[in-house]
């Protein structure tokens, strides 16, 4: 009989500092923890040099935590030799090692890595066990029961009832606090510059243990996009507690006023910049949401605020992965506007005269990250607009972030932002042209293009393409009632005025890059 029990596969975002399955579960004398840095993980989708460190500089310090607790871990490194470069292959060669009479997992964030598993125990005809992930508040078997039936899946009703269900900002009787569920205003105010004054953000400065990995990376991942000159994110449950504590302090009582709102020089806003930690599982969304409930309780910060940042935390996000597990695995594969159109090189370079992108690529470059508005009415609207395919820009987005995990990123960049699943997650095609640009930022004061102008040299390529846009899709979204405005502006459009704006979307395209394939 094999010496080890169980051999339990802990993925990058599963570092969960409590360790609460393995708590319940793991047996220090017969089971091992397998953990495993490879290259392909970097590369299946070309990832951002501060993305991959992030998750490696994580797993190392999580492994030591392990290791302090007595587990046993066996752990690759990127570039220790004989390093199968795949999961699948250090799974394999763990497997061949140890020959365990069981596997665990915690469910991975993507289906890729769950089918993979899945297939590698049934080769070795080796029990697998997958358990939940407990730092969710609704499973996918949840999320499912609640979804099965309805003809939409809307958001909003969803976190109604998690708020509900978990007693969260409601009153005794099941009432929202403040008397409404949604407390933000949904007409927001033209761009007005950077006030309150921002803040600046917490420093985390590598230890020894991130410095080697950056060395790492720098030395077998150097061709990656971005830049690691300006790493400064959590990697350790210290520090991801520093970020949210900053959070609270000095952002939360403005979180959701600049929402919608870009400015030159300024990548972080008041936005959390949580999700990064939440996603590797340093932070639990219940410690958060507490946290953020308990300022508010002390008068540190108003009611808007805190049920904005929570309904972000338990209904955006815990909605968004419910959607992902309940559509299933050819959710990856859709595109209801049939848009086939390459990713230009731009989104690699930052290279363009549109300030906005300059903006908006340039700071993901040196950074990895793009807030809210940032991906939504910038990056994505861009990409939208000109008829990328939708998986490219997805890849894109969850490779570029140093957030990006498949479960969050498929349905809010291919769903929501590209609209290619026709509506399962946002209802509207969040189109924008040139002049939505202009009133939430100052992005086009200097741009060398005009935001009122949709042909000509000077026609702003997002209003250009937001026409074209509507143009070529107006039969489509004939019945979203949330175009309707626009499309009736199409309508009256003589035939030849929509033709002076299609011929000059496929100048503009050709112009920017963007390809027919």
């Amino acid at each position: 009989m094999s010496a080890t029990r169980t051999l339990w596969f802990v993925l990058g975002d599963q570092l969960d500092p409590h360790f609460t399955v393995l708590r319940r579960h793991f047996d220090k004398a017969r089971d091992v923890v397998l953990m495993a840095e490879v290259s392909d993980e970097s590369r299946h989708v070309p990832s951002h040099k501060q993305r991959t460190i992030l998750f490696l500089a994580a797993m190392r310090h999580y492994a030591e935590r392990l290791r302090s607790k007595g587990v046993t871990v066996r752990y690759t490194r990127l570039d220790d030799v004989g390093n199968a470069s795949t999961l699948a292959g250090e799974l394999r060669r763990a497997l061949d090692t140890l020959q365990p009479q069981s596997l665990a997992i915690v469910r991975p964030g993507e289906w890729r890595v769950l089918r993979m598993i899945e297939r590698v125990a049934a080769q070795r005809k080796l029990p697998l066990r997958v358990h939940e992930d407990p730092h969710f508040l609704v499973t996918p078997q949840a999320f499912s029961a609640w979804a099965n039936g309805r003809t939409e899946l809307v958001m909003e009703r969803f976190y109604r009832a998690v708020r509900k269900r978990f007693r969260i900002l409601v009153t005794d009787d099941g009432r929202p606090e403040g008397g409404a569920w949604t407390l933000r205003a949904e007409s927001r105010p033209r761009f007005a510059g950077n006030r309150p004054p921002l803040p600046k953000r917490v420093v985390h400065t590598p230890d020894a243990t991130t410095r080697a990995v950056i060395a790492s990376v720098e030395r077998s991942l150097g061709d990656l996009p971005g830049t690691a000159a300006e790493f400064n994110w959590p990697v350790t449950r210290e520090q991801a507690l520093a970020e949210l504590h900053d959070f609270v302090r000095h952002r939360l009582a403005h979180f959701g006023d600049d929402v919608a709102d870009m400015a030159t020089g300024a990548p972080w806003m008041h936005h959390s910049l949580l999700a990064a930690p939440l996603n590797l599982k340093l932070l639990d969304p219940r410690e958060v949401v507490q946290l953020a409930v308990d300022a508010h309780r002390r008068g540190e910060a108003p009611l808007p605020a805190v049920e904005a940042f929570v309904r972000q935390v338990i209904g955006r996000r815990e909605f968004i992965r419910g959607v992902y597990w309940h559509e299933g695995q050819d959710y990856a594969s859709r595109n209801a506007l049939g848009h086939r159109r390459a990713l230009p090189t731009l989104y690699w370079s930052g290279e363009t005269e549109m300030r906005c992108l300059r903006e908006g690529v340039g700071g993901v470059l040196q950074h990895g990250f793009a807030h809210h508005a940032q991906r939504l009415l910038v990056t994505g609207n861009f990409a939208l607009l000109a008829g990328v395919d939708p998986k490219e820009v997805s890849d894109w987005h969850l490779g570029m972030f140093v957030d990006g995990v498949d479960w969050a990123t498929l349905p809010n960049a291919l769903g929501s932002s590209q609209h290619a699943d026709g509506g399962t997650v946002g209802t509207r095609a969040p189109v924008a042209g040139g002049r939505t640009i202009e009133k939430h930022s100052d992005y086009c004061d200097g741009c060398r293009f005009e935001p009122g102008m949709r042909t000509g040299d000077d026609a702003c390529p997002m209003t250009t393409f937001y026409w074209d846009f509507l143009i070529r899709h107006q039969a489509t979204l004939a019945a979203n009632r949330r175009l309707a405005s626009a499309l009736a502006q199409v309508a009256s459009m003589s035939d030849e005025v929509k033709r002076e704006v299609t011929a000059w979307a496929a100048v503009m395209r050709k112009r920017l890059g963007v390809v027919e394939r």
